[in-house]
């Protein structure tokens, strides 16, 4: 896997996450919109650690700015 996500990328998907933990936490998220949240929400933090998306591939998106 090559890496395709930048810093700022990174920290975006891992903020959103955090944000959407404290919601839930908080109550203000519940039900069926939580849980797809919840779901989208562990698919980014899991990316973000990989330093790689798999829907970047097919649209040739890479917000790596690191020299090769």
């Amino acid at each position: 896997m090559k890496k395709n996500m930048g810093k700022e990328d990174r920290f975006l998907r891992i903020l959103f996450a955090m944000i959407v933990g404290v919601l839930y936490y908080k109550g203000v998220i519940e039900g069926t919109f939580a849980i797809v949240l919840g779901t989208l929400a562990v698919v980014f933090v899991l990316t973000s650690f990989l330093n790689f998306c798999p829907l970047y591939l097919p649209f040739g998106i890479n917000t790596n700015k690191t020299k090769k």
